[in-house]
C-alpha cells in the first residue's frame, strides 16, 4: 500500500457516516444481543475459541449483523474474504473459492467467507456455495435481514447455525448514543455536545431498536446545529424531532414481517388476548395488508382453535367475511375488529387436529377391510352377507348402540380428544362414556375362557388398551417434563443449568429449546455422566451439553471451576432436593448461579402425599393386628422422616427463606405399576433409604420379613393403581 492509498483511506475513513465509524471493534465494545453473544453463549465461545462452524445472522436492519462479521475478521486467524450480495455475482464467489482453496493448499489456512444480504444471492448462485462449504473450504458466515428459511437454500441452511438479532433495548440504544458523544477519535468527544435526556428518550423510540437509524438522526442533529455562545451544540427535543422523523411500520407484503406479523397476530388471537390481537390488526391494517387475507386466516383459527369449543365461530367469522365483500374499506374494518374479538374471547380447543392423527394412521397401517357389518348390504348382502350384524343406532334408546366403526386392525384407537372449552366440555363425558361402553362391547367378541390379558395376537383391539395402560409411567414423564419447561419457558439464546440430569430426561429437551445457547448437566456420579456423555455423541459438537460431575451440594464450586462468574437464565430440575436435609441452604447457594432476570424450576414428588405400599395389600394376607401395626409405621413414616414428610408449602417456604420468589404448583398422577422382582428386590434391600430399613425402625425384623415374603408370593408381576403427586417449584430472585 503506497502513500497515496493510505491517506485515501484515512479520509474516506474519517468522511464515513457517524455509523459506520462508530461500529464496534471488539466483543465488549458491542450493545445488546447478550442472548447470542453473552458470557457462556455458544457464539461467544466460538468466536474467542476461533472455531467456527458456518453461521447466519437474521435480524432487522442496524441490530448488527454486520459489525459481528467485521469482529469475527478481527479476531479470527483464518483469512477474512468480504462480499455483499447486491454487487457480487459468480465470478465473484469463484475467485473467493479459488484463493480459499490456495491457502488451504500452501499454508493449510482456513477462509471464513462473509456474505452481506446474502439472501439476495439468486438460487444458482447459492448453489455454488454448497459444495464448498460442504468441503470444507470456505467456513460461510452470512447476514441477511430475511427468514433464511424461507429465503436461503435449504442445503446451506442446514449446513449452517442461524443466530436471530433482535431489535436493540432503549437501554442499549442509550449506551450506543452516550459511546458516540463521547468517543474521542470517531464520534463527537472532540465537540462540547450537549444532548437532553427527552431528545434522547424521542431518539430512542423512534429508532425502534435500529441503531443505525439513531446514529444517522444523531448525526444529523449534531451536523446541523450551530453552537451557541460557549461552543456548545444543544441538542433539544425540537431538534430531535426535526432530526428523526415519523417512524415507518417495517412491513413488507413478501417479506419477513409480513409472516412475522400476522404470526403474532394469529398467536394472540389463539392465545385469546384481545388486546394484543387487536394491536397487531392495526398494525396490519396500517401498514397495506389486503383485509381478505386476515380473514382467510381467521377461518382457518375458527377450526383449528376454536372449533367445537364454540361452533359457531365459523359461521360469525363468515359472516363478518361477507359484510366485509359487501361494506369494503374504511367501514369494513368493523366487522374485521369483530371476527378478530369474537375469535380472542371464544372458548379454545384444537381437537380438529384429530383428523391429522388418522391421516397419519392411514399413511402407517397397511389397507384393512371394512367390517362386514358397515359394508353396503344393498347390492350384494344375499349373496356376501355384506351389512349382517348392524346395529341401526335409531332402533335404540338415545339412538345410540355399542359397536365397533374401525377395522379390526385399529379397534381401541383413539383419534378425537374432547377438549374442556366450552360447547365441547358439555360432550366429553358422553364420549368417554361411549368409547367405555364400546370397549366392554370389544371384550365381549373375546372368548369368554381366555384372559383379558394373556398373550394374543398382535393387533388385537384388547392388546391395543392395554399397551395404552401400560405406556403410562413413559406418560407420566412427557408429562411432567412438558410442564416444567411450560414454567420455565425458557429462549432459544438461553443457558440453561439441570442441577439432577441423571437419565437426561430434562438435558435434551432443554437442548431442543436453546440452539442458541447453551446446556450444563449436572450428575452425582461418574456413571451417570459417562452415559449422558455417550448418548450426546451424536449431537455436534457445537450442540452438546457440558456435563459436570458433582453432587447437588457442591454444585456451585464445580460451575465456579469450569466457567467463572457464569450466571443461568435458567436452573431446572428434577428431584434435585429428595436427598438433602439442609434444602435451605442449598437453595440459598443457587442465588449465587442465577442471572437477575433468572427462573429457578423444579419438580420435585411428595412421597408424603403419594402411594402406601400397605395399599396394595389386601387386609386378609395379615393378621389384624399387624396389618394395623403395619398401616401405622408407614404413616409415621411419612410423619417423621424429614425427607418423606415434607409438603407442597414446606417447599415454598424454604425457597422464600433462602431469598427466591416462590411460586407453588402440584399435580397427582394416576398410573399403574408393574411389581417385578427387581421392583420388589428394591424396596427391601440394605440400603440406608429403601423402604425395609425405614420400616425396621417401627417393626420387629420377623414382621418386616413376613410382608416382603407377601409381597414376593402375592404382588410379584401384578398391575396395581399407583398414585404419584409432584410439586413444581418456580421461583426468581426475591
Amino acid at each position: 500500500m503506497d502513500l497515496f492509498e493510505q491517506q485515501r483511506r484515512r479520509r474516506q475513513e474519517a468522511e464515513a457516516p457517524l455509523a459506520d465509524r462508530m461500529r464496534p471493534r471488539t466483543l465488549d465494545e458491542f450493545a445488546g444481543q447478550q442472548q447470542i453473544i453473552g458470557p457462556g453463549r455458544l457464539l461467544r465461545r466460538a468466536i474467542q475459541a476461533d472455531q467456527l462452524s458456518s453461521l447466519i445472522f437474521y435480524g432487522p436492519p442496524g441490530t448488527g449483523k454486520t459489525t459481528l462479521a467485521r469482529i469475527i475478521a478481527g479476531t479470527t486467524r483464518a483469512h477474512f474474504i468480504a462480499i455483499n450480495a447486491v454487487l457480487a455475482g459468480v465470478k465473484d464467489i469463484r475467485a473467493a473459492i479459488a484463493e480459499a482453496q490456495e491457502r488451504r493448499t500452501k499454508d493449510g489456512q482456513r477462509t471464513i467467507l462473509f456474505i452481506d444480504e446474502v439472501h439476495r444471492f439468486n438460487k444458482a448462485q447459492q448453489d455454488a456455495l454448497l459444495p464448498w462449504v460442504e468441503n470444507g473450504t470456505i467456513v460461510l458466515v452470512g447476514a441477511t435481514t430475511e427468514n433464511p428459511y424461507f429465503e436461503v437454500n435449504k442445503a446451506l441452511v442446514s449446513r449452517s447455525r442461524l443466530f436471530q438479532l433482535k431489535l436493540l433495548e432503549p437501554e442499549d440504544l442509550c449506551a450506543v448514543a452516550h459511546q458516540a458523544l463521547s468517543d474521542l477519535d470517531r464520534g463527537y468527544g472532540h465537540r462540547s455536545v450537549r444532548l437532553e435526556p427527552a431528545a434522547l428518550e424521542h431518539l430512542v423510540d423512534v429508532a425502534g431498536g435500529d441503531a443505525r437509524t439513531l446514529l444517522n438522526a444523531l448525526e444529523l442533529a449534531v451536523e446541523t446545529t450551530p453552537p451557541d455562545a460557549e461552543g456548545t451544540i444543544e441538542i433539544t427535543l425540537a431538534v430531535a424531532e426535526e432530526s428523526i422523523q415519523r417512524r415507518a411500520v417495517l412491513y413488507d407484503k413478501e417479506g419477513d414481517a409480513h409472516f412475522d406479523t400476522i404470526s403474532a397476530f394469529i398467536k394472540s388471537v389463539r392465545g385469546s388476548d384481545p388486546d394484543a390481537a387487536l394491536y397487531w390488526l392495526a398494525r396490519m391494517i396500517y401498514a397495506g395488508e389486503d383485509p381478505r387475507f386476515i380473514f382467510r386466516r381467521l377461518l382457518i383459527l375458527a377450526s383449528e382453535d376454536v372449533g367445537l369449543a364454540d361452533p359457531q365461530a365459523v359461521a360469525v367469522v363468515a359472516a363478518c367475511a361477507e359484510s366485509f365483500d359487501r361494506i369494503g374499506l374504511p367501514e369494513g374494518r368493523y366487522p374485521l375488529a369483530q371476527a378478530t374479538l369474537y375469535l380472542a374471547t371464544a372458548a379454545k380447543s384444537n381437537s380438529t387436529m384429530a383428523f391429522f392423527d388418522a391421516l397419519a394412521a392411514v399413511e402407517r397401517e397397511r389397507s384393512s377391510d371394512i367390517p362386514n357389518p358397515l359394508r353396503d348390504g344393498n347390492r350384494d348382502g344375499e349373496g356376501f352377507g355384506h351389512g349382517q350384524g348392524y346395529l341401526y343406532p335409531h332402533a335404540y334408546r338415545d339412538h345410540w348402540v355399542a359397536q365397533q366403526y374401525l377395522p379390526t386392525s385399529l379397534q381401541g384407537q383413539l383419534f378425537y380428544q374432547p377438549g374442556d372449552q366450552g360447547y365441547e366440555a358439555q360432550i366429553q363425558s358422553a364420549v368417554a362414556r361411549r368409547r367405555e361402553a364400546q370397549l366392554a362391547a370389544l371384550l365381549e367378541t373375546t372368548s369368554p375362557t381366555e384372559p383379558v390379558y394373556a398373550g394374543s395376537p398382535l393387533d388385537r383391539a384388547d392388546e391395543r388398551w392395554l399397551q395404552r395402560t401400560l405406556s403410562r409411567t413413559g406418560e407420566q414423564l412427557g408429562q411432567l417434563r412438558d410442564r416444567l419447561f411450560d414454567l420455565a419457558a425458557p429462549e432459544r439464546h438461553h443457558v440453561i443449568l439441570d442441577v439432577a440430569a441423571g437419565s437426561g430426561l430434562l438435558v435434551w429437551e432443554a437442548i431442543r429449546r436453546t440452539p442458541g445457547g447453551g446446556v450444563y448437566a449436572c450428575t452425582g456420579g461418574a456413571a451417570d455422566a459417562a452415559a449422558l456423555t455417550n448418548q450426546a455423541q451424536a449431537l455436534g459438537a457445537s450442540g452438546r451439553p457440558i456435563v459436570l460431575v458433582a453432587e447437588v451440594d457442591r454444585l456451585s464450586e464445580a460451575i465456579a471451576a469450569h466457567t467463572p462468574g457464569l450466571r443461568f437464565d435458567r436452573i431446572v430440575g428434577r428431584n434435585a432436593l429428595k436427598s438433602i436435609h439442609d434444602r435451605q441452604s442449598l437453595l440459598q447457594n443457587w442465588q449465587a448461579l442465577i442471572a437477575p432476570a433468572g427462573r429457578l424450576v423444579l419438580a420435585e414428588n411428595l412421597p408424603s402425599q403419594g402411594q402406601r405400599l400397605y395399599q396394595l395389600f389386601d387386609p386378609g394376607w395379615l393378621p389384624q393386628a399387624l396389618y394395623r401395626r403395619l398401616i401405622d409405621a408407614e404413616e409415621e413414616l411419612y410423619r417423621s422422616d424429614p425427607l418423606l414428610a415434607w409438603q407442597a408449602a414446606d417447599l415454598r417456604s424454604i425457597a422464600e427463606a433462602a431469598g427466591w420468589q416462590a411460586q407453588i404448583v402440584t399435580a397427582s398422577f394416576d398410573s399403574e405399576l408393574r411389581i417385578s422382582a427387581s421392583v420388589i428386590e428394591r424396596w427391601f434391600s440394605a440400603a440406608p433409604s429403601s423402604y425395609a430399613t425405614r420400616l425396621a425402625a417401627l417393626l420387629a425384623p420377623e414382621q418386616v420379613e413376613q410382608v416382603h415374603r407377601l409381597f414376593v408370593q402375592k404382588l410379584l408381576h401384578q398391575l396395581k393403581p399407583w398414585t404419584s403427586t409432584t410439586a413444581y417449584l418456580s421461583a426468581h430472585p426475591a
